[in-house]
């Protein structure tokens, strides 16, 4: 478990075809655009805001291949960051590697809200090392998933199948549980999602340990 910190970790996941990395990206351009200083803590401290702060996934895909924005890695690339702790968060799922970098420790003890694009099958060792973080699930309906699956082309028929199959896997209850049903229009979703940054950017900071 990491120190305490002031900031507060939002841990974003769910299925794939959920429309999870439109959202995440919905959010950081309407933040960055209400608020041209989102990164600056002496100016949001000034005006009684916590600053927001995007982290941007490493991830063994290339750049280029749609989805979100990401840093490609080789998988040798990875493991070797990973085995220098440069990872705070680091997990493996359909064949790729996905990590956080350590400099979101940093944004936290700041005192910022911190947003990261996790992972439904990571989230119990999420919880151990970030107690207080706060889960937000994006969901969407099945018909909605299997559209949206194949609308990408990315994947085979039988893996959409499988995707399809994982979407409703069970979470653990947490307080301060946040879901987003994400199966209509991307600003609909959006809108609710905005609510929650915006609350949590006047939110007093989390006390630290002495």
């Amino acid at each position: 478990m990491k120190e305490p910190v002031a900031g507060t970790l939002v841990y974003i996941m769910g299925p794939s075809g959920s429309g999870k990395d439109s959202l995440i990206e919905y959010a950081r351009r309407s933040v960055n655009r209400t608020y041209a200083q989102t990164w600056n803590a002496a100016v949001n401290t000034r005006q009684g805001l916590r600053p927001v702060f995007f982290a941007r996934r490493y991830i063994t895909r290339p750049a280029g291949t749609g989805g979100e924005r990401h840093y490609s890695l080789t998988r040798e690339a990875f493991q070797l960051r990973k085995s220098r702790g440069e990872f705070s968060l680091s997990w493996e799922s359909h064949g790729l590697c996905y990590g956080i970098g350590d400099d979101i420790d940093a944004c936290l003890t700041a005192g910022a809200v911190v947003v990261v694009n996790g992972s439904r099958e990571y989230l119990p060792e999420a919880l151990k090392l970030y107690p207080e973080l706060v889960p937000v699930l994006i969901s969407a309906r099945p018909e909605v998933l299997r559209e949206r699956l194949e609308k990408r082309g990315r994947e085979k028929q039988t893996d959409i199948d499988e995707r399809l199959a994982g979407a409703g896997m069970k979470l653990p209850e947490i307080s301060g549980f946040v879901r987003v049903d994400n199966s209509g229009s991307l600003a609909e979703a959006g809108r609710f999602f905005l609510g929650l940054f915006h609350r949590l950017r006047y939110m007093p900071a989390i006390e630290t340990k002495k």
